[in-house]
């Protein structure tokens, strides 16, 4: 799947009047992001897409690689080869 707010896959919006369309239009101009814009004032308003684009989701945490000579994650003590890195 492609980036969200680029050519092939743009930040769809729909908000209720010409006033919000333009400043989510300038803030996604400032950004370089492409945006279609949807103004329909009988349904609430929907920029997820937008906010999305300015809060990522974060990527979980990998643990860190233990080292060969590094000490062992289990607190023993000993280098982690010679604890639990024999396992």
């Amino acid at each position: 799947m492609s980036k969200l707010g680029n050519d092939k896959r743009p930040a769809v919006v729909r908000v209720q009047n010409q006033a919000r369309a333009g400043e989510i239009l300038s803030l996604c101009d400032e950004h370089g992001w492409k945006v279609i814009v949807g103004i329909e004032p009988d349904k609430p308003e929907d920029i997820s897409d937008v906010e999305r684009l300015l809060n990522p989701p974060t990527p979980d945490k990998v643990g860190l690689k233990v080292g060969r000579n590094d000490p062992c994650p289990c607190s023993s003590g000993l280098k982690h080869t010679k604890c639990c890195g024999n396992r």
